[in-house]
């Protein structure tokens, strides 16, 4: 790594206390940082990331995107991620807890609803139009001088401008409209519960009849929605979850490739070395040092 670059990244707190929400730009970060290397990590709270004039590149769950300016990335609890930024980057970076949305009156399924935050799919930045900018940019000030001020009812409002900014963001993300509005609308219900159902269930679940049971469905209707609303089929969904998750246990445990098979429901251990060398090219041994070598 070239030494004028830094590694990115910030932990929930605030002058050394925790806080349910943390607002600050990506330059008062950057000199907290002062340099400080920092190897792929994880969190148990939201991430927003809205560069503004940075550059580099942001690894999210093994998977490498560029960083832009106006391109903004939205990392979900227990995703593997690390921010490489060129030298006094600008932006703004936003953190909370599922705890903070329950505070602000912010329904449980507001975040489940949202094409924003992904557990395992895919996760490009969302690029900003100008409108989008200047829609977003007030919201963004407005929090940040909210967080700064620590008045008595400071976290209310930002709640407020969270939940609008987000809901901005979303209306990017939604479907293309079509002209069966009741079939985008089931297609839309059975890829939420079927992401959340494999999120619950593939430790143990491994076939798409599984899934399709539990959703009353055929495993080729399942498929055919599933390939359709997100371009890849709901084999290869469940699959891509498993290894997602075998790599995240090598990264974050020490445990053998045998436990972490058992783990996520194969019996044999021969059976899961083959299904990770297939599915990454590599065998557990050489991707664990591959992460750690780098």
């Amino acid at each position: 790594m070239n030494s004028k670059d830094k590694i990115y990244s910030y932990h929930l707190n605030y002058e050394g206390s925790p806080m349910p929400f943390v607002m600050k730009t990506m330059e008062e970060i950057d000199l907290d940082l002062g340099g400080i290397s920092d190897n792929p990590h994880r969190h148990n709270y939201y991430t927003v990331i809205w560069p503004i004039t940075a550059t580099g590149k942001h690894v999210i769950d093994f998977k490498e995107y560029p960083i832009l300016p106006h391109h903004l990335f939205f990392v979900s609890p227990g995703q593997v991620h690390q921010i490489i930024t060129d030298p006094n980057p600008t932006g703004y970076v936003i953190l909370f807890t599922s705890e903070f949305l329950e505070k602000s009156s912010i329904r449980p399924d507001f975040i489940a609803n949202l094409k924003l935050f992904q557990q395992s799919d895919e996760t490009p930045p969302l690029p900003l139009t100008n409108k989008m900018i200047d829609t977003l940019k007030p919201f963004a000030e407005q929090m940040v001088a909210a967080f700064h001020s620590q008045n008595d009812m400071f976290l209310e409002t930002i709640g407020a401008y969270l939940k609008l900014f987000l809901i901005e963001c979303n209306e990017s993300c939604s479907f293309s409209p079509g002209t069966n509005t009741q079939s985008i609308e089931v297609g839309k219900t059975i890829v939420k519960n079927f992401k959340a159902i494999v999120e619950k269930h593939y430790g143990e679940w491994h076939q798409v009849k599984n899934y399709a049971e539990e959703l009353n469905v055929t495993p080729n209707y399942l498929n055919e929605v599933i390939k359709s609303a997100i371009n890849v089929s709901a084999k290869d969904f469940i699959q891509n979850r498993l290894i997602l998750e075998a790599k995240r246990m090598v990264i974050f445990t020490g445990k053998s490739g045998k436990q972490i098979g058992l783990e996520l429901g194969f019996d044999d251990p021969s059976h899961f070395s083959k299904f990770f060398k297939s599915n990454t090219g590599q065998s557990l041994q050489d991707f664990r040092e591959s992460i750690f070598n780098a």
